[in-house]
């Protein structure tokens, strides 16, 4: 304050004078304290208790001086010399009282990327904003990630794009600027689909977020656009097969007569209603659950063709693993997908699938069919009664077994450890489980592995909404036929009789029959008895009722080395004892049938039925993530292995 007073007094030996005004903010501290001796409001009162100096240093007596006129004041400052401000005054910059603060940081702002459309020299405050910016359309790939440096180019780059980004840290700006961008991709690209590789939740989310918030009802639309969905399919494919389960809806103690509650649904695509007719005779079923708001369960029924791709068959989402869940699939299954006979239906042990399977009036049962056990879950269900884990080898192995020497052999070992272990796998029938006496139903399947790899690859599309979900079913099933169609016709294009698993088996077991001695003993029947050399083993081979003694003919319709022993040594086609299955025009025959697009849904017919709502008890009540109701077994905590650091 003294220095503003000492250059207010140089200032009036320029210029009339300069009245300085001060005003103070009072703060609320201040206003609470008492000011009796200064409640004042006379001027001269006011007066004494300042001290006014004169430009030569004394006391100035007079106010005459004191007020100036406004005209005056004026004058001085549009004089030739005008009134000249301190040298801080000339370089205080004025405007920087209304910068933000951190003023180095606001530049760094997100850039609004418009369908995936950068700059050279645009800034990012962050580097994950890079790269959600880049996830909405390109699929890219890394090709250095440095704490300073994100460098990637196009998945196509070299071939049909050149669409490559260079990113780098700027230490000075504290963000990230694009220093290197070729532009926009030339090659072929779509929106952002669910089969995007880069594709995470938080994408997705973002994706979706707008989308609910303008209107809050997307979030239980997608059971009410379910039905209109399957009635465009069935439009398109109308041998395709969906079946609903509906309850009654009410509003307080009045019925709904438009609105129906979804209980369960099943369907299955005409292309694998199709397929299964030339696959083999064999179906695995299994459920897993649905994931994130709602409860339930997925149902699936697979098969296998000829080069052993997995071929699925039928889905079904239901409550739960209950009797009637299992019942309303396995009977929509037999009806419309399964028809013929002698097929094998392989499962788990579960209580409900046993109840459904006698209660299918014969349906599921011999002759038409043949119910079987994964012999895993029987090793697992032996090890939670008996807590015996040095015992699963050896169930495995009694499973496993192809002649009945074999299953005698290793089910005495079984008897040795202990009566209590045999009496509880006699409860079950040893042709449920063990290849020896299933009649060749299995095909050599002897777990529910097929079914358990579906789950495995819905397992994300177990996280959507319902009608997301069946809609994930089609375009991968869709994809899964386009793709092995052309193997197929590429493979019988190139002079190929057998699928290539069947022909890698084929030659090795050629390869096995060099040292193997034959013995004729009915040329008409071909019956023969042959001698591995040189263990000197025996056995019995019958061509006519395709039989041998290993077991592996009659369980795999696949000549074994003991049967190209007894070909080559009477010169006989090996071919004609390849079931035809495995041959190439009947794998072709699988993928014949095929999906047919949609197309857009304003082009889809008028939809007149009821409109399907949630069932409110299957919607889960507890917040967080589930917690796990059931034991872990060993098939759980393989996937929980990591790689551990050393100590």
């Amino acid at each position: 304050m003294q220095e503003i007073f000492s250059m207010y007094i140089e200032s009036r030996a320029k210029i009339s004078f300069i009245e300085l005004y001060i005003e103070f903010e009072q703060s609320e501290t201040d206003r609470n304290i008492l000011r009796e001796n200064y409640n004042s409001d006379s001027e001269k009162e006011l007066e004494s208790n300042y001290e006014v100096v004169g430009p030569d240093g004394n006391e100035d007596q007079g106010d005459g001086t004191m007020a100036p006129n406004i005209t005056d004041v004026a004058n001085a400052l549009a004089n030739e010399v005008p009134f000249e401000e301190p040298s801080f005054m000339q370089v205080l910059d004025l405007e920087a009282m209304h910068a933000p603060e951190f003023s180095g940081y606001m530049n760094a702002q997100v850039s609004i990327v418009a369908d995936g459309e950068f700059a050279v020299g645009m800034e990012f405050s962050y580097r994950k904003a890079v790269i959600k910016a880049m996830r909405r359309n390109v699929d890219y790939r890394v090709y250095e990630s440095e704490p300073l440096t994100f460098y990637a180019k196009c998945t196509q780059y070299g071939s049909r794009c050149d669409w490559l980004i260079r990113v780098s840290m700027i230490s000075r700006k504290y963000c990230w600027v694009i220093r290197r961008y070729n532009g926009c991709h030339t090659c072929t690209r779509a929106t952002i689909s669910q089969d995007h590789s880069k594709v995470d939740s938080n994408t997705i989310a973002e994706a979706i977020k707008p989308l609910v918030e303008a209107d809050p009802s997307l979030k239980e639309a997608s059971y009410e656009a379910l039905s209109r969905w399957f009635e465009a399919m069935c439009h398109k494919e109308p041998l395709a097969i969906v079946h609903f389960e509906t309850m009654s809806a009410y509003q307080g103690d009045d019925l709904v007569s438009d609105i129906r509650v979804l209980h369960r649904v099943f369907w299955s695509y005409y292309p694998y209603i199709r397929a299964f007719i030339h696959c083999k005779p064999i179906v695995q079923v299994d459920g897993t659950h649905l994931y994130r708001k709602y409860k339930g369960c997925l149902l699936v029924a697979v098969s296998q063709n000829g080069n052993n791709n997995i071929v699925p068959i039928a889905f079904a989402i239901v409550e739960g693993e209950t009797s009637d869940a299992w019942h309303f699939f396995l009977s929509n299954l037999r009806q419309h997908v399964v028809t013929r006979d002698g097929v094998g239906l392989l499962s788990d042990r579960h209580e409900c699938i046993n109840a459904d399977v006698e209660r299918s009036n014969r349906a599921w049962s011999p002759p038409r069919a043949f119910h079987t056990f994964c012999i895993r879950h029987i090793k697992l269900n032996l090890l939670r009664k008996f807590k015996a884990p040095y015992l699963q080898k050896l169930i495995v192995n009694i499973g496993y077994s192809r002649t009945v020497r074999e299953y005698e052999m290793r089910y005495q070992c079984l008897q040795e450890r202990g009566e209590a272990y045999t009496n509880w796998l006699n409860r079950i029938p040893r042709e449920q489980y063990a290849l020896a006496f299933d009649g060749g139903y299995r095909w050599g399947h002897m777990t529910t592995n097929l079914v358990e790899y579906i789950n495995s690859v819905l397992k994300g599309a177990r996280n959507f909404p319902i009608t997301t979900l069946v809609k994930a079913t089609f375009y991968r099933l869709n994809e899964l036929f386009t793709r092995e169609r052309v193997k197929a016709e590429a493979r019988i294009n190139a002079g190929h009789v057998f699928s290539e698993h069947v022909t890698t088996k084929i030659h090795g077991n050629q390869l096995a029959s060099g040292n193997i001695q034959v013995n004729c003993f009915d040329r008409q029947n071909e019956v023969f008895e042959v001698r591995e050399m040189p263990s000197g083993v025996e056995y019995a081979v019958d061509l006519r009722r395709q039989r041998c003694d290993c077991g592996e003919f009659q369980v795999d319709r696949i000549p074994c080395r003991h049967v190209f022993a007894c070909c080559a040594n009477q010169q006989l086609d090996w071919q004609v004892y390849v079931h035809d299955i495995y041959k190439m025009d009947q794998v072709r025959r699988v993928y014949r049938a095929r999906f047919r697009p949609l197309g857009n849904p304003t082009t889809w017919p008028s939809y007149n039925g009821p409109r399907f709502v949630l069932n409110p008890y299957v919607r889960r009540i507890s917040k967080g993530r589930p917690k796990m109701m059931r034991f872990l077994n060993e098939m759980d905590t393989r996937m929980f292995r990591r790689l551990r650091r050393c100590r």
